[in-house]
């Protein structure tokens, strides 16, 4: 479990194949900022680019730590099979966190594209093409995750191409992460709203299974 709140921006330093053929994944190789890995462990999950992912090799001295992705976490992601290329990363929600963005798993839902990436003032204005089937989960004033990012939407659209939604950043935002790096034709990583998608659920299902007294009882 995550918050969408990134603690270290790394960089994708190695890539190998964990066998012959495209069925197979790739075990990455993931350089951090100084003192990131003073408090890790093997098997521990950190979040890359919103994606979970379990530390397999670490080394804090030397600042990097490894992780095994499968063939088919690859083909539904962005952005984690490219040597060089900068990644948000955060740890795994501690019990005494504090829940500073939203309730985040790691799950990638979808992969949008970026339509626009531009300053607006002192912030700038990010615009994501979302895949259709996301769109129900997307709202005004609510949560999105992009690349492992909690951030709040500030304009929905819908149309026979997808579903665009607006974000405004920070410069804090696109300083200390890698959203900096975007641009337009730019795949990200999307999480839907944990909330959104238990109440699209409840309404897909009806008020018919709404389950009653009779049907909570233990049997006789």
């Amino acid at each position: 479990m995550f918050t969408g709140i990134i603690t270290g921006v790394g960089r994708i330093t190695a890539l190998r194949a964990l066998g012959p053929s495209t069925q197979h994944g790739k075990r990455l190789t993931i350089t951090t900022p100084e003192g990131y890995l003073s408090d890790t462990g093997l098997g521990d999950s950190i979040a890359l680019n919103g994606a979970c992912m379990t530390v397999t090799g670490f080394d804090p001295a030397a600042q990097w730590f490894t992780i095994d992705i499968s063939a088919e976490s690859l083909d539904k992601t962005s952005g984690l099979a490219e040597e060089g290329r900068r990644v948000n990363l955060e740890k795994a929600l501690r019990a005494s966190d504090r829940l500073g963005g939203h309730i985040v798993s790691g799950h990638v839902d979808g992969v949008g594209t970026v339509s626009h990436f531009g300053r607006v003032g002192e912030s700038w204005e990010l615009r994501v093409l979302a895949p259709t089937e996301l769109g129900r989960f997307l709202a005004y004033k609510g949560s999105i995750t992009v690349n492992g990012v909690s951030l709040t939407v500030n304009r929905v659209a819908d149309s026979a191409a997808g579903c665009e939604f607006s974000i405004n950043l920070i410069p804090h935002t696109v300083d200390n992460t890698s959203l900096g790096d975007l641009q337009a034709g730019h795949r990200v990583n999307l999480e839907a709203d944990t909330v959104a998608r238990y109440v699209a659920r409840m309404l897909q299902a009806g008020v018919s299974a709404t389950p009653t007294p009779s049907t909570l009882k233990d049997p006789a």
